[in-house]
């Protein structure tokens, strides 16, 4: 008895944990969406440099998301805001809102 008692808890540990994981991914996708949404909006105002920035802030946080529950629309969006943050620090706002753009397309398609 002691015995189930103990391997139950480690499995309700086991899912809690993993419930854990689920949500911190959400919430660093959550701050990726925002700060992507932030660079998309950079890049309409032709600010290069704010792109840049919310882009890189962006991918630390789907790199995150991505760390704790691997997914190619997260890949995705990590390349695109990585030509984000390219293009931004070249000065081209025009270029790097529309590569902000294509990452919130991939982040809006990442299902938890």
């Amino acid at each position: 008895m002691r015995g189930k008692i103990v391997t139950g808890l480690l499995a309700g540990l086991f899912t809690l944990s993993l419930g854990f994981s689920a949500v911190a991914a959400e919430d660093h996708k959550a701050e990726a969406m925002k700060h992507a949404q932030a660079a998309a909006d950079s890049g309409k105002q032709g600010n290069a440099k704010g792109v840049a920035e919310h882009a890189e802030a962006a991918k630390t946080h789907a790199a995150a998301a991505n760390q704790e529950n691997p997914n190619p629309h997260l890949d995705a969006a990590i390349k695109s805001l990585d030509s984000a943050i390219e293009h931004g620090n070249m000065g081209h706002a025009d270029v790097a809102g529309k590569a902000a753009e294509e990452a919130i397309t991939h982040l809006n398609a990442v299902k938890q």
